[in-house]
């Protein structure tokens, strides 16, 4: 059996494992930091990232972790050359409510917005937007980056600074005056014996916690998106990431509809359904793609143990999210009747806490870490997470939120009571 030893043995080659390790290597100059995934870096929940970021979350904790990320981002971009294409166009809140109090008292008051409530002025600014929308929040600090192209120049520096890849699978982790990981890859077992532990395996890390003796309240939900080249040209160029914040109906027919309704597997999708869906432009100013998503799947996916069994892609979701896109972005109603011929149908999943919230600190008192649940805000927070982990491990100062992004929120019972009160968990 092949053997090696490492300082700190990551677990997870997605963003927050390759953020992880970057930070232990850049930042925190370790030298002997070694990723272990079973597949390529960045090739399973990373690569379906929606790859936005923003700034706007419903509380202060969540707001100052991606104001910390975007700040990173920032650097890297200037570092690189904007290697990772971050772009800065905002975010769009759109509704058609007439009282935006409630959702501008969710924004910490420190964010950059603009506001618009004339109905006039919001179709001069705004032009794709439905005639209807009657309010819009418009967050300055969002845009989109390249998740791949961020993993990849964090894995460059990764290696410049001495750390390394193990392809293969964790299936055992016993621990003694070391950790020892028992590692298969392509029929042979090999072990890593480790001083320090960091659970970064996305949708696996409640299967990897247990070989560490902690349960994790995570879950998984696995989520779609579709990207399709606009070959109508209905959605400008230098339109920002735009969200519906209204439940809505889908334009049925009255047929389509009582069909719909008669049927138990999908009779939900007559009914009102949740507000999120969104659009935005891919591929910068010279593009000619757009994504859309919407997370309205509820269902929670296997035990990470039967994960190898994936859920499959729902065949009606292209049709789903450019319905919900177009009740308030009408130029995509020629998509429903023909769909774009070129288009790509992908998901993933989000491994979440009920809070929404990630976990980022130590995962017991003997030398384990987690970097986990980080949801659809991957890409946004990896950066400001990593380095937060990073900083857990080599005892650094810590930010004031660091406590809240802990496990030690499990027992701050007015906290919990408080997130788990709220409607608004940030899921988009």
């Amino acid at each position: 059996m092949a053997s090696q030893n490492t300082e700190i043995a990551v677990i997870g080659a997605g963003i927050a494992g390759i953020a992880a390790a970057y930070y232990l290597c850049v930042e925190q100059k370790k030298k002997s930091v070694l990723l272990i995934d079973s597949r390529q870096p960045m090739s399973y929940t990373s690569a379906q990232s929606g790859d936005n970021y923003r700034n706007w979350w419903p509380h202060r904790t969540m707001t100052d972790l991606t104001n910390d990320s975007i700040d990173e981002l920032d650097r890297l971009a200037r570092e690189s050359g904007n290697v990772i294409n971050m772009t800065r166009s905002g975010y769009v809140l759109a509704t058609r409510r007439d009282d935006v109090s409630k959702i501008a008292a969710e924004i910490p008051g420190d964010i950059d917005v603009d506001v618009y409530d004339d109905q006039s002025q919001i179709q001069q600014k705004f032009p794709a937007l439905a005639g209807e929308i009657k309010n819009v929040i418009h967050i300055r600090r969002g845009g989109d980056i390249s998740g791949q192209q961020l993993g990849q120049y964090m894995l460059e520096k990764i290696r410049a600074a001495g750390g390394r890849k193990l392809q293969g699978d964790v299936t055992a982790i016993e621990r003694d005056a070391n950790y020892q990981l028992s590692v298969a890859s392509g029929g042979e077992a090999s072990e890593v014996t480790a001083e320090i532990v960091v659970n970064a395996a996305g949708p696996f890390a409640d299967r990897i916690a247990r070989m560490l003796g902690v349960e994790l309240p995570v879950k998984n939900i696995y989520q779609q998106k579709i990207a399709f080249e606009d070959h109508l040209n209905v959605i400008p160029r230098d339109m920002p990431f735009s969200i519906d914040l209204d439940s809505k109906y889908l334009g049925w027919s009255e047929e389509e509809r009582s069909m719909l309704a008669e049927d138990p597997d999908l009779e939900w999708l007559a009914g009102e359904l949740p507000p999120g869906s969104h659009c935005r432009p891919d591929g910068g100013v010279q593009g000619k793609w757009v994504k859309l998503g919407w997370a309205y799947n509820k269902q929670l996916s296997e035990s990470q143990e039967d994960m190898a069994n994936e859920p499959a892609i729902d065949d009606s979701f292209p049709e789903i999210v450019i319905r919900g896109a177009a009740a308030f972005i009408p130029a995509l109603k020629p998509y429903i009747a023909a769909p774009p011929p070129r288009f790509s149908h992908y998901g993933g999943y989000y491994t979440m806490t009920e809070e929404n919230w990630p976990l980022i600190g130590p995962l017991d008192d003997s030398g384990a870490f987690v970097i986990a649940a980080l949801s659809g805000f991957g890409s946004m927070a990896s950066c400001a997470a990593g380095k937060l982990c990073a900083a857990h491990i080599c005892g650094s100062p810590l930010p004031d939120y660091a406590a809240d992004l802990s496990l030690a929120r499990l027992t701050n019972a007015d906290l919990l009571a408080e997130l788990n009160a709220s409607p608004n968990k940030g899921l988009l």
